[in-house]
């Protein structure tokens, strides 16, 4: 792989991780924690969103967010050649 076709692999690779990562951080941190409250006013089946998103929808998001990376991984390994 020539040295311009290697960096912009790594890029692009960086790129995929910082998105997924603010992604985690919003879902983690912001509606864990910072936005609580508000989300709290919206109820599903008798359960506050803030409290299912610190309990459950934040280990649902990154699950997702695993299947995501593989997706965008794999694509981005057969673009520049390097798949397996």
């Amino acid at each position: 792989m020539s040295p311009e076709k290697a960096q912009a692999y790594w890029k692009e690779n960086i790129s995929t991780i910082i998105k997924l990562l603010i992604i985690w951080f919003i879902v983690s941190f912001g509606c864990g924690i910072l936005f609580i409250n508000e989300l709290n006013t919206i109820e599903i089946s008798g359960v506050k969103l803030g409290f299912w998103f610190a309990q459950q929808g934040a280990i649902y998001v990154f699950v997702i967010l695993i299947f995501v990376y593989v997706a965008k991984m794999t694509a981005i390994d057969e673009k520049y050649g390097v798949h397996e």
